[in-house]
């Protein structure tokens, strides 16, 4: 069995992010090294994990813990050191937070929300139709699709969307932001957000953010008023980032596979598992994220992972495992059997991940429907790409109809 003492740390990420091309070093290493060490630009060393069987555990399994990281000096793609509230913590404080807002995203309340959402969808698409094309579909549509829905969800003014959605990218930035201007933007949401609980104060209203608010006042030791502020920041920036990201991948890879394209046209009642393989296809990370650490030595992949050791998950390379996913380089928009792991596993699964699913049912069904003859505007080689983030995405996608 490997162990860490005897073995020498290769750079990581492998290397920049190639639009939305899953770095061709995984395939091997799921085939001959599926747990090497790894040292990133910032932190100290760590184990990165490529298969799915051994992602699923790193990501599942107690013994490997998000809060052991407080303190510490995680490896990481970007200088500073991320404050992430509830995602930096364990069971019972992490169980605590999440208990206070799970309930607004069960799949029962998600479904009481389509309707809505796809009245916004098909207001957008109306907007674009009457302008006619070109359009960026990121600027046009993607981005305020989610923004609404998660604004009313959570009770927060949509007028405001373009000073959280900027504020929103101290969350995600790796370089794109200096760190001065990540702390100014946080205490920016931060801010904002306390003056919206100000006013649920002296204005009760029945949203998301209310029962926040009701739930600190009237039982104080469930949570601090830093933790009210701080998760419902949380939940506003997450809450619409990373689908304002998806949509755009998700057409761009439609568009880049004409024939599974043809295919869901054809037959729009694919939507759902479409958007299930796309979760599992789309690499949206730039790069392993979020370490977590041993609690005690485990053998994982073969190597012996000593106690107090960080490893990363490597999401991407895990929902192309082939041992798991048959043929797992190519898009099969009727893929039956589908467990990825696109919104983590374990007592961090994504929060929102009803919501974000019910999202992209929405948004790739209506422009599927409503956009038959959907395009790239410009040549493909011209796309503008996202960096400096965590996740990888066009900047703007002009699409004609």
């Amino acid at each position: 069995m490997t162990d860490s003492r005897q073995v020498t740390a290769r750079p990581y990420p492998f290397a920049a992010p190639d639009r939305l091309n899953l770095d061709p070093h995984y395939a091997r290493l799921r085939r001959d090294e599926p747990l090497i060490r790894v040292r990133l630009p910032f932190g100290e060393e760590a184990w990165l994990a490529t298969r799915y069987a051994d992602v699923r555990v790193v990501l599942g399994d107690a013994r490997f813990s998000r809060a052991a990281g407080v303190g510490r000096d995680q490896p990481r793609t970007m200088p500073r050191q991320p404050d992430l509230g509830m995602l930096a913590m364990d069971p019972p404080d992490h169980t605590r937070l999440r208990r206070l807002v799970a309930k607004a995203f069960t799949a029962r309340r998600v479904e009481q929300l389509r309707s809505r959402a796809q009245e916004i969808a098909d207001g957008l698409v109306d907007e674009m139709i009457e302008a006619g094309p070109p359009a960026d579909l990121v600027e046009r549509f993607a981005t305020p699709l989610p923004i609404q829905v998660i604004c009313e969800l959570l009770g927060v003014p949509f007028a405001d969307r373009d000073n959280f959605h900027t504020w929103s990218e101290a969350i995600v930035s790796t370089t794109s932001l200096s760190p001065e201007q990540i702390q100014e933007y946080m205490q920016s949401l931060w801010g904002y957000i306390g003056e919206l609980v100000a006013i649920r104060r002296v204005e009760p209203i029945d949203d998301l953010l209310g029962a926040m608010v009701r739930a600190r006042d009237e039982n104080e030791d469930r949570l601090t008023e830093q933790e009210l502020v701080q998760l419902a920041a949380g939940l506003l920036a997450a809450g619409h980032e990373t689908t304002v990201t998806q949509i755009p991948n998700f057409v761009y890879v439609l568009l880049d596979n004409p024939a599974e394209l043809a295919r869901l046209r054809a037959d729009p009642a694919l939507v759902p598992s479409a958007v299930e393989e796309l979760l599992r296809f789309v690499p949206l990370g730039a790069a392993s994220a979020f370490p977590r650490y041993a609690t005690e030595d485990i053998e994982l992949g073969g190597v012996l992972v000593r106690a107090g050791e960080p490893v990363l998950p490597a999401v991407g390379s895990a929902n192309r495992d082939g041992t798991v996913f048959a043929d797992p380089d190519r898009l099969d928009l009727g893929r039956e059997a589908n467990p990825h792991v696109g919104f983590g596993h374990g007592v961090h699964h994504c929060l929102g991940a009803q919501l974000a699913r019910m999202e992209l049912q929405v948004a790739i069904g209506t422009l599927v429907n409503r956009l038959p003859g959907l395009r790239l505007a410009v040549p493909e080689p011209e796309v503008p790409w996202k960096s400096g983030l965590l996740v990888r995405g066009p900047l703007a996608l002009p699409v004609a109809w």
